[in-house]
C-alpha cells in the first residue's frame, strides 16, 4: 500500500516550474476561448453604404439614358433637316446638287449620280432613275410622279448610250462608277456596293499608313476584307500608282516610316543603322545585305521607295 502511494505521488506531483507552466497554459487557453467574444467590442466591422451606391448607380443610368435620347433626337432632327423633301417637277439629267438635296437625296446619293453622269450616263425614261442603286424603291416611288424627261433626249442618244454602257450579260442597274482607291474620299468609297462607313474609314487609314495602294489586291490586307467581298469589289475599283507617296531610302527618318505596315520597328532601325554605317543606298538590292530583311519584305516595300541623294 505504501509503495502504491509513493507511485501515485511520483506521477502526479509537480515541481514549482511545472506548476507555473501549467498556470500559463490555462491562461492562454482562456484567452483563446474569450477572444472571439471580446473582438467585436474593440474592432468595428466596416459598413458599406449600399443605398448610397444604389442611388449613384440610378443617377448614372438616368443620365446615360437621357444623353442617349438626346443624341438620337439630335440625329433624327439632323436627318429630317437634311432629307425632308420638297417635291417639284424635274428632269434628272443635269439637275443641280441643290435641287437634288431639295428632293430629299443625301450627299452620298448625289455623288453616285454625279459619278454616273461623268461616265456618260443619261436618263432616258423615268425608270432609269430607279436603276441608280443608291436610290431605294420607296424613295423612287415618291419621286416618280414628278420626273419629266426632256424631249431633247432622243431615241438615237438612248441607243448610243446603251451600246456603250450596257454590254451583253450585264444589267443596267449594275452599272456603277469605277472608284480610284488612292484618291477616293469616304463618300466615294461608300458609293461602292459592299463598302459602308466603317469599312471606308479602315481603307483610308490603311492607305495612309501604306502611302497608297499599288495594286487592288492590297485591299485583302485591310481588316475585315475577305476573298468573297474582294471578288464583289474588284471590278468597281482601280488604282493609280502615280498617286503613291514614296519614301526616299537615303533621307527618311524613323518618324516618317514608323507606321508603315510592311516593316517592324527592328527592320526600320536596321535600315537606318546600315545607312549610317555604310553610306547611301545605291540600289534597292542593297537592302538584301541587311540580314533581318527577307526578299519578300523587300519586294513588298519596293513600290514605296525612291533612291536619291
Amino acid at each position: 500500500m505504501y509503495r502504491f502511494k509513493n507511485l501515485l505521488r511520483s506521477y502526479f506531483s509537480f515541481s514549482k516550474k511545472e506548476l507555473n507552466g501549467i498556470f500559463v497554459l490555462f491562461i492562454l487557453m482562456g484567452l483563446v476561448l474569450i477572444i472571439p467574444y471580446l473582438y467585436p467590442l474593440f474592432v468595428k466591422d466596416e459598413k458599406y453604404d449600399f443605398e448610397s451606391f444604389r442611388i449613384e448607380a440610378e443617377r448614372f443610368r438616368a443620365s446615360a439614358t437621357k444623353r442617349e435620347r438626346e443624341q438620337k433626337k439630335g440625329r433624327s432632327d439632323q436627318q429630317l433637316s437634311l432629307v425632308k423633301p420638297v417635291y417639284f417637277e424635274f428632269d434628272p439629267n443635269g439637275l443641280s446638287d441643290q435641287r437634288w438635296l431639295k428632293l430629299g437625296l443625301s450627299a452620298k446619293q448625289i455623288r453616285v449620280i454625279r459619278n454616273y453622269e461623268l461616265k456618260g450616263g443619261r436618263f432616258f425614261k423615268k425608270e432609269d432613275l430607279r436603276h441608280i442603286y443608291s436610290i431605294s424603291p420607296e424613295q423612287y416611288k415618291l419621286l416618280e410622279p414628278f420626273i419629266r424627261i426632256s424631249s431633247t433626249t432622243s431615241l438615237k442618244d438612248s441607243k448610243n448610250f446603251k451600246a456603250n454602257y450596257k454590254p451583253e450579260g450585264i444589267q443596267f442597274r449594275n452599272i456603277a462608277p469605277i472608284i480610284e482607291l488612292n484618291s477616293a474620299d469616304s463618300i466615294e468609297l461608300e458609293s461602292v456596293r459592299g463598302i459602308g462607313p466603317a469599312f471606308a474609314s479602315r481603307i483610308i487609314r490603311f492607305r495612309k499608313r501604306l502611302g497608297g495602294f499599288y495594286r487592288k489586291e492590297q485591299l485583302l490586307e485591310v481588316y475585315g476584307m475577305d476573298s468573297v467581298k474582294y471578288d464583289q469589289l474588284k471590278d468597281l475599283i482601280k488604282v493609280n500608282q502615280e498617286l503613291i507617296s514614296k519614301i526616299n531610302l537615303n533621307t527618311f527618318t524613323f518618324e516618317e516610316i514608323r507606321r508603315h505596315p510592311y516593316l517592324t520597328y527592328k527592320q526600320m532601325n536596321a535600315i537606318i543603322q546600315y545607312r549610317s554605317q555604310h553610306g547611301l543606298f545605291k540600289s534597292i538590292d542593297d537592302l538584301m545585305k541587311i540580314a533581318i530583311l527577307s526578299e519578300e519584305i523587300i519586294r513588298k516595300i519596293e513600290p514605296y521607295i525612291v533612291l536619291s541623294p
